[in-house]
């Protein structure tokens, strides 16, 4: 994630993501604090069971998995991981890494075509085609336009999207030039996805983001020219330094750009962030914005795009035409979709089974390059934490379903959670309405605080990650 990559995001967390990639070792806070304080911790929902309990024990039944023929007709996705910054964002808790010379970014870019190599060896993948592909990070546009040409024809010779819907790629915006922005749409990118973050300089440097506001523009104009069927930008409410007037401004000016997407991520502290660190090192008080304040800013910046003629598609994602911008990415993975995890500490799902890459960038290039899939841990969930994982990541669409889940699980999910629905329809945050769940906008702020009341009991309490 330019924030990210979570997890996924536009990764995960990431594991933004909305990004995909790895996050840190955060517990679950079931409801933020009376006080409202963002201390260090995360409650960032990305999928279930807790990733904490994945482990190597598990690798034996990802093989078998690998070795069988597709078992089903789930839709294929691709996440790539590029690790690689300018520079770690002191709120950053994804696995980055800085200064690398171009020799050890050649040397991994390398080992991703080696690895998808691999993985399309796997009699799980025969004869399926990518409905979608994800480049997160790090920072995906910190590779050269030559290394992302090399990237494009080596994976095509094993595994091609050129039927895929959509093509995602991070950037930040200060490794763009229009060279490089050309050739992210020669080599397919359809979903450019930059991370702004914020449109004051001062507050970019106090969070350590490498980039400046002229960059943004400028790389804006840039990808505005080359014509891509989809932008997002993302910004981060509640960064160190941030006012309420500040907030009106970042509005404004995302509202002039206009992008078909924009994804506004409420600042949390994961454990192994800079900034933790020092709260922790130097016994400081959190120097992030209260959830209530944060929450707010995120409201405010719906109703003014609201005006604009955006739609709400989830508590953190905005998108100016619900036909034609649809993030298939997300909506294909918080569906249970398969999704091939390429990269150092990627995340991936394949026939039932969750799994992780080797997660130090040392093992990961050895083992790839001994011919290896670079596998670290796997769990197996059962059909009922399917049903639970595919029901918390659609509440937050802030609104689900019953019917789908009907048809897939054979469960009636009003039924299954009647007791935390009704909790949650008592504190005004969802409303029950015939065979759906729709969330309130107080609800849809906070969703995932809300989601561990749907987790099996002895999950709602145990370190995620």
């Amino acid at each position: 994630m330019t924030t990210n990559t979570v997890l996924p995001s536009e990764t995960l967390p990431v594991l933004n993501p909305e990004s995909p990639a790895t996050g840190g070792c955060d517990d679950i806070q079931l409801d933020p604090p009376k006080a409202q304080t963002t201390e260090v911790g995360s409650y960032f929902i990305s999928n279930y069971p807790p990733f904490s309990l994945w482990q190597s024990s598990y690798l034996p039944r990802l093989k078998e998995v690998m070795a069988a023929p597709p078992a089903s007709k789930a839709p294929l996705g691709l996440y790539l991981h590029i690790p690689f910054c300018r520079k770690r964002c002191k709120f950053c808790y994804f696995r980055v890494y800085t200064n690398q010379n171009a020799k050890a970014i050649e040397q991994y870019v390398e080992a991703l075509a080696r690895e998808v190599e691999l993985v399309s060896q796997l009699p799980a993948i025969q004869g399926r085609k990518l409905k979608f592909v994800y480049f997160g990070g790090g920072t995906p546009s910190y590779l050269s336009s030559k290394q992302l040409r090399f990237l494009r024809e080596k994976l095509s010779a094993h595994i091609s999207w050129d039927d895929a819907e959509e093509v995602t790629f991070e950037c930040e915006p200060g490794t763009l030039h229009e060279e490089k922005v050309a050739t992210l749409k020669d080599i397919g990118i359809t979903r450019v996805s930059l991370g702004v973050e914020n449109f004051n300089d001062q507050i970019l440097e106090e969070n350590g983001r490498a980039h400046k506001t002229p960059e943004v523009y400028r790389a804006y104009e840039w990808i505005q020219k080359a014509g891509f069927p989809q932008v997002n930008i993302d910004l981060i409410a509640g960064m160190i330094g941030e006012t309420d007037e500040n907030w009106a401004m970042n509005i404004r000016e995302a509202r002039k750009l206009a992008a078909q997407n924009v994804t506004i991520y409420q600042m949390e502290l994961p454990f192994n962030t800079i900034i933790s660190k020092e709260m922790k090192e130097l016994g400081t008080a959190s120097p992030v914005a209260d959830w209530a304040t944060k929450r707010r800013w995120v409201s405010e910046a719906m109703d003014a795009l609201g005006e604009d003629g955006y739609h709400i598609s989830s508590g953190n994602e905005l998108v100016k035409n619900p036909t034609t911008d649809q993030f298939v990415y997300r909506d294909n993975v918080w569906r249970g979709c398969d999704l091939l995890a390429i990269g150092v500490s990627s995340f991936g799902h394949l026939q039932g089974v969750h799994y992780q890459n080797l997660d130090r960038i040392e093992d990961y290039l050895a083992t790839v390059e001994r011919g290896e899939l670079p596998v670290n841990r796997a769990l197996e969930p059962t059909p009922h934490q399917r049903l639970i994982r595919e029901w918390v990541l659609q509440m937050k669409e802030g609104q689900v379903s019953a019917a789908p889940f009907i048809d897939k699980f054979g469960i009636n999910p009003l039924e299954e959670f009647r007791t935390p629905l009704a909790n949650q329809a008592a504190r005004g945050y969802l409303v029950v309405e015939e065979d759906r769940v729709r969330l309130t906008r107080k609800g849809l702020l906070q969703v995932d605080s809300l989601l561990p009341e749907y987790f099996e009991p002895e999950h709602r309490a145990v370190r995620y990650t």
